[in-house]
């Protein structure tokens, strides 16, 4: 982290100055006044300059992407990520050859380095993101598969009249299959067990 005390005739000025050496932006950087200065008689006697401290702050968002470079060159991929940010919503899309090693069975791999991500992004606790990491339009598909296996299973609760229980799966997986099922009166969910063995049950 790159810091630097700069002075000037106004607090503006000493941080205009720190920037143009810092070679960055007003956003990307905390702003300390150590002093504020003194105009003094016509701006001249007694005049007292302005002192500010300047650090140069990382942009998690940004230093997630690089995580996730770091790792799938690790893995001997050649990825391309894209970033979107919605809100307080992040979401980084990888695009490269061999990428089902990155999705792994039923998107465990994903979902695990998806958790990763969420903890390094939040580890300064200034902001609070979620973490979106998909691949190839892998969440898409799932998204498909969950809602289709959600009305599935309904029919199944409703047709042996008992309640049936799916796999674990994470958090927001479940949050697509309460949402799938949500406008049926005649059955409901709800989630049962402990992290990470965490699964819903289907009620008739």
């Amino acid at each position: 982290m790159r810091e630097i005390t700069a002075s000037g005739q106004t607090v503006e000025g000493a941080v205009q100055s720190a920037l143009e050496q810092l070679n960055t932006t007003k956003d990307q950087v905390e702003i300390d006044v150590i002093d504020e200065g003194k105009k003094g008689v016509l701006g001249i006697f007694g005049s007292k300059r302005a002192v500010v401290k300047v650090t140069l702050v990382k942009n998690p968002i940004k230093e997630v992407e690089k995580l996730i470079k770091e790792i799938t060159r690790n893995m001997n991929l050649s990825v391309e990520v894209k970033t979107t940010v919605e809100g307080n919503q992040v979401t980084y899309e990888i695009d490269g050859e061999n990428i089902a090693i990155l999705i792994g069975k039923r998107g465990q791999t994903l979902n695990a380095l998806q958790y990763l991500l969420h903890l390094a992004i939040n580890k300064d606790k200034k902001a609070y993101y979620t973490v979106v990491l998909d691949a190839e339009g892998y969440r898409g598909r799932r998204k498909e598969t969950l809602e289709s296996l959600a009305h599935k299973m309904a029919d199944k609760a409703k047709r042996i009249n008992k309640k049936v229980a799916l796999e674990p799966m994470p958090a927001f997986e479940r949050k697509i299959i309460h949402s799938a099922l949500q406008g049926k009166n005649d059955v409901s969910t709800y989630s049962d067990g402990v992290e990470p063995h965490r699964h819903i049950v289907i009620k008739p």
